[in-house]
């Protein structure tokens, strides 16, 4: 079968009737159907329905106006003259209602079974000619927007289901389809590489990892800026297969090899990774690298949420059993509507708070949380729960007056963490600054719950664990380049930045590095001034003169913008960051540069909804389930469709939006064209 682009994309015939006709045949034992075959079903009673006329048939599927003047469809709401012709209803019927124009009672008499026959087609005098492919098309897309395996094509069923509404369709086979994701993905990679290469910018890259159900190791590379209207921009560059053995060595030599294909080796400004020591040693060999080569700064940092993750973890970890009991209690309300009705019946008559189902029951922290909060502001209403579904729960979910202290102790104690995590969820831009500051926070309370004589023992015990991940993750962090990334967030500057990070040595080296790499080097189209020659040949009047005289006389204190900048009060913490910089861009030309490298830098190398709450269940099942044969092909070409990279096979674009737009409004004919081809 033909399937290259030019087939694609044929025009459709100006024929809408249906290829297949299925009858719906009252009070006729079941038969079985011949799926894609194109031979008649033989019904076993072969006691023939009434005939019915063709005028009490169709009339039977509209109604008639009040106003006797209209007549509607009672499927659809389409309405007619009462003068159109009987003939143009059943077309009507036959285009939008296929089966139902030929059945006398299946409206008026819904208690009737009915077996449906697939009738073989009549031959016509011309053949439709519909181009299929444009159907296959529409599948690709299906499967890299809910990340589906090729294998998924494979299903004999969803063949035959197509078979079914026409047995002409014919699917391509599961090479074609490998091979196009293969060409879409060459494409759609020039375009990124394109796009890259206009940025003026540094990048930020982070890395994630995740083993998939066939053991094989990949690793995501995500790149990182702000654009010149200071929008956060981000594009996943690569879906790398890691070699074994899974090392340091192999996932620095698969991150050099995305640098080189993007030509961005020389423009990094940071790389965040997983928290894995694999990771960390390849980071810090890619330092060494760029270091020697001189190409500029870089740093790397730990995932904040990852740790924040493990943090919490110990914290949770002497409560396992109790969250299980509850968890359990939960997935029942969430099951029985009747149950959960009376679970917020209950919580009313105790003012114990409105709850809204179905309850998140995930064992990420967003769902442990949710557990103790049942027990901490719901605690009477599930006893009663129990107490009246006993017969159906049994008495194992009871917490006894011990397990529900000990949850209510945790939730109260766990409360910042929680909201902590709610704060990077909804963030728009989680900036380095605004993450330490949180961390900060934690390390905080962590610290509160230890000295505090009113922590029971089990509680600081677990705070002694969580003490120390916490401050390895700041150890790790503190640095010049999270110093500088934190200064530049308007909100933090030096106020706000954690104890360990707030040095008077980071701060020189904060203006040296200013001074040396955005002082004047982004500005020397600026500070340069006119050519004697130019100055005589009257090309530049002496007013102008004087003018750039005077501009470059303020920019060789170009540090005096650093200053300045720290010596006014941090904005409110609400304040959009990248708007404040947008604003005030004009009063700090030279910092607000230095800022759009820095502020892209990454706290986490994950986006912290994924890992704290129930959506990263469906990710992590979604890339597991994948196949080698079409992991990065998929998953890239999903992430940079969701970006506004445009959809194309080699030099043509496919236009999916045209197309679904004449689906939806059922003009698939000749028409219109069925899809739009662009040539680059």
């Amino acid at each position: 079968m033909d399937w290259s682009v030019n087939s694609q994309y044929r025009s459709y015939k100006d024929d809408h009737k249906s290829i297949m006709e299925v009858t719906l045949i009252p009070n006729i034992d079941p038969v079985n159907l011949g799926l894609g075959s194109s031979e008649k079903a033989n019904p076993i009673n072969s006691v023939k329905p009434r005939k019915k006329t063709m005028t009490s048939v169709y009339l039977k599927f509209f109604e008639t106006a009040a106003d006797g003047k209209t007549r509607r469809c009672k499927f659809c709401g389409q309405t007619y003259s009462i003068a159109t012709a009987t003939g143009n209803l059943g077309r009507h019927l036959a285009n939008r209602h296929p089966g139902y124009d030929k059945s006398g009672d299946a409206v008026n008499n819904p208690a009737t079974h009915h077996t449906a026959v697939v009738k073989k087609t009549q031959p016509q005098g011309k053949a439709n000619q519909i181009d299929y492919d444009n159907l296959n098309w529409l599948l690709i897309r299906w499967l890299v927007t809910a990340s589906l395996p090729l294998s998924t094509l494979e299903e004999k069923w969803l063949a035959n289901s197509f078979k079914f509404v026409n047995s002409s369709i014919q699917l391509w086979p599961s090479e074609n389809y490998r091979s196009v994701l293969f060409e879409v993905l060459g494409s759609m990679k020039e375009e990124v590489k394109a796009f890259l290469a206009q940025v003026s910018s540094k990048f930020s890259i982070t890395i994630d990892f995740w083993t998939s159900f066939e053991q094989i190791f990949y690793m995501s590379v995500t790149c990182q800026w702000i654009d010149e209207n200071w929008c956060f921009q981000k594009v996943l560059l690569d879906i790398c297969r890691i070699p074994s053995p899974y090392g340091s060595t192999e996932i620095y030599h698969s991150l050099i090899k995305v640098f080189k294909i993007y030509n961005i080796e020389n423009r990094i400004l940071s790389c965040t990774h997983d928290n894995s020591q694999s990771a960390m040693h390849a980071c810090h060999s890619l330092k060494e690298d760029l270091d020697a080569q001189k190409t500029g700064p870089f740093c790397y940092l730990p995932c904040a949420a990852r740790t924040l993750s493990l943090i919490i973890d110990d914290g949770l970890r002497s409560t396992k059993s109790i969250i299980s009991k509850i968890r359990e209690f939960v997935i029942e309300l969430n099951a029985s509507s009747e149950m959960a009705e009376d679970f917020i019946q209950m919580s009313t008559v105790y003012q114990e708070g409105s709850w809204k189902f179905p309850l998140d029951i995930s064992t990420r922290w967003s769902g442990n949380y949710q557990m103790l909060d049942i027990v901490r502001k719901g605690g009477k209403s599930m006893d009663a729960a129990i107490r009246k579904y006993e017969e159906t729960l049994g008495s194992r979910m009871v917490l006894n007056s011990t397990e529900k202290s000990v949850a209510s102790v945790l939730h109260q104690y766990l409360e910042p963490f929680y909201k902590t995590t709610n704060n990077l969820c909804t963030s728009k831009v989680p900036t380095v600054g605004l993450v330490l500051f949180f961390m900060d926070h934690i390390s905080e309370t962590i610290a509160n719950c230890r000295e505090s004589r009113h922590s029971p023992d089990w509680l600081k015990s677990a705070a002694e664990e969580m003490a120390i991940k916490a401050r390895s993750y700041i150890n790790q962090v503190c640095n010049i380049f999270t110093y500088m990334a934190a200064i530049l967030d308007p909100r933090i500057k030096g106020e706000l930045i954690p104890e360990g990070l707030n040095s008077d040595s980071f701060l020189e080296e904060a203006r040296t590095h200013f001074t040396r790499n955005y002082s004047t080097s982004h500005f020397s189209s600026m500070s340069a001034g006119y050519s004697a020659q130019e100055v005589e040949d009257g090309a530049v009047s002496f007013a102008e003169e004087i003018a750039r005289k005077k501009r470059r006389a303020s920019m060789s204190s170009g540090t005096d913008e650093l200053s300045q900048y720290l010596l006014e009060a941090p904005a409110p913490i609400p304040t959009d960051v990248l708007e404040w910089w947008k604003v005030n861009s004009t009063r700090y030309p030279r910092l607000s540069v230095m800022a759009r490298d820095f502020l892209a830098m990454q706290a986490t190398s994950v986006v912290p909804e994924e890992l704290f709450c129930g959506r990263g269940d469906e990710i992590n099942k979604q890339r597991f389930c994948m196949s080698h044969d079409s992991t990065q092909s998929i998953l890239c070409i999903k992430s940079w469709i969701q970006v506004g990279i445009k959809f194309k096979f080699r030099s043509t674009e496919i236009d999916y939006e045209r197309l679904m737009d004449m689906v939806a409004a059922g003009a698939i004919d000749g028409s219109n064209t069925a899809s739009d081809k662009k040539q680059k």
